[in-house]
């Protein structure tokens, strides 16, 4: 078999979906990361879903999620993409000329996929936001011009959304810092990345009693103890 054919007959071009959406776990997106460089039908698949994902949710406000609902979408991604998966190497034996036409069909039930999920969130998350929720929004530095982020708590639970943001970098990660006074820093397990277009969210793990402030930061893969660099973010809460 050629390099064009292994590329071609690739089992991995279904997680494209579940990657673009962040529905794969920290070991799964690490992997799917590497195998992405040695793979360009995995790229192209990425490259054709990752414009669909970025602009769905964007006329919605964001909103935190509930738990429930969280779990149902990534169930939701992660059935279909076992689908797709299923479907990838069985459905394919016709002559080669029938394939390029498969691939496109495959695509665009990816992109249905993310759509769907896309909207339903959307959707769910406009009627659910609002009573009991406070909001902050944030400081940027001038290293991450253009970027946003809101910081929203309800029921004890907070959610980070950050768009426009430049990449953490090679082998780096954003970290979420709690801060209860000048020159404190507690590092959270929130360790979450963007985007090609700059989105990206995740939970705040803590009811942020008694926080003064909560920073961003680039640091390496898998997180840092103490901040390495300067905060991108800073979000002052109100007392």
């Amino acid at each position: 078999m050629s390099l064009h054919e292994s590329d071609f007959d690739c089992p991995h071009t279904s997680d494209a979906a579940a990657y673009v959406l962040g529905a794969l776990e920290e070991g799964e997106l690490r992997d799917y990361r590497a195998h992405l460089d040695g793979c360009a039908q995995c790229r192209a698949e990425v490259a054709a879903l990752q414009p669909v994902v970025d602009e769905l949710p964007a006329s919605v406000a964001p909103a935190s999620a509930p738990d429930a609902l969280r779990e149902r979408v990534l169930a939701t991604v992660r059935s279909e993409a076992a689908l797709l998966r299923a479907a990838g190497d069985d459905a394919d034996r016709a002559p080669r000329p029938a394939r390029r036409p498969r691939r496109r069909v495959a695509i665009g039930g990816a992109l249905a996929v993310a759509s769907a999920v896309a909207i339903a969130l959307a959707v769910a998350l406009s009627n659910g936001s609002g009573q009991g929720e406070r909001v902050f929004q944030a400081k940027i530095s001038a290293a991450a011009p253009g970027a946003r982020a809101t910081l929203r708590q309800r029921d004890g639970r907070a959610e980070l959304v950050v768009s426009h943001m430049p990449q953490p970098g090679v082998g780096r990660v954003y970290e979420v810092w709690l801060s209860r006074g000048a020159g404190d820093a507690q590092p959270t397990s929130a360790l979450f990345d963007v985007t090609a277009a700059g989105r990206g969210a995740t939970a705040v793990p803590s009811d942020l009693h008694g926080i003064r402030e909560v920073m961003v930061t680039s640091e390496p893969q898998g997180g840092s103890s103490r901040p390495t660099r300067q905060p991108l973010i800073r979000i002052a809460l109100s007392s």
